[in-house]
């Protein structure tokens, strides 16, 4: 009968008290003798560590999270999940809203939470989206990442490409083989 706690967060520089360190403290505090941890988006139900954990955990455990939200994304994933495992026998405990059972009340809080979880995501996705579009109005909206090297140094490369091989260029310029052949491709093509 161990306490296993689980932390997630989907980028590695999420911040606001969600960062792994900040969870994986406080589940210390709460208990827990191992933690499983990783940087994986909540909106999937696959993710490795988590399945590792779950596949781990027996009749009896408790698994711990900071938060319901760090269990998935989705009232329908989270709930399933959370029923899964009271079914199994394994304790579900949210450190900032107790333990998990399967009273009425415990399966209205869970719903509720979840619900506010989906919904904040939505939220994200919508400000995201919004964001781009406004974005794509301004003069030189570019989609994507911006270019690394400049149409200078890219010229620079193709020019020593003529009498260099492309590890020397690479090694010269300090840009990537695999750039310097896609650079070559598209000029190819031009």
């Amino acid at each position: 009968m161990a306490i296993y706690g689980y932390a997630r967060v989907s980028t590695a520089g999420q911040r606001d008290g969600n960062s792994l360190e900040a969870q994986e403290n406080a589940l210390r505090a709460a208990g827990a003798t191992e933690i499983y941890s990783e940087s994986y988006t909540g909106t999937k139900k696959d993710r490795p560590v988590l399945n590792e954990l779950l596949s781990k955990l027996q009749e009896g455990d408790t698994l711990a999270v900071t938060k319901l939200d760090r269990m998935a994304r989705s009232a329908i994933a989270g709930s399933e999940l959370v029923k899964e495992l009271l079914e199994r026998g394994i304790k579900v405990y949210i450190l900032n809203m107790g333990m998990l059972d399967n009273t009425p009340a415990s399966k209205l809080v869970r719903q509720i939470f979840f619900a506010f979880a989906e919904f904040e995501r939505d939220m994200i996705v919508e400000r995201t989206q919004e964001g781009k579009a406004i974005a794509k109005t301004k003069d030189g909206f570019k989609e994507g990442r911006p270019a690394k090297y400049t149409k200078k140094q890219m010229d620079y490369a193709m020019k020593l490409r003529e009498n260099h091989s492309i590890k020397q260029v690479a090694e010269i310029t300090g840009i990537s083989e695999a750039t310097i052949k896609r650079e070559q491709a598209k000029r190819k093509t031009m």
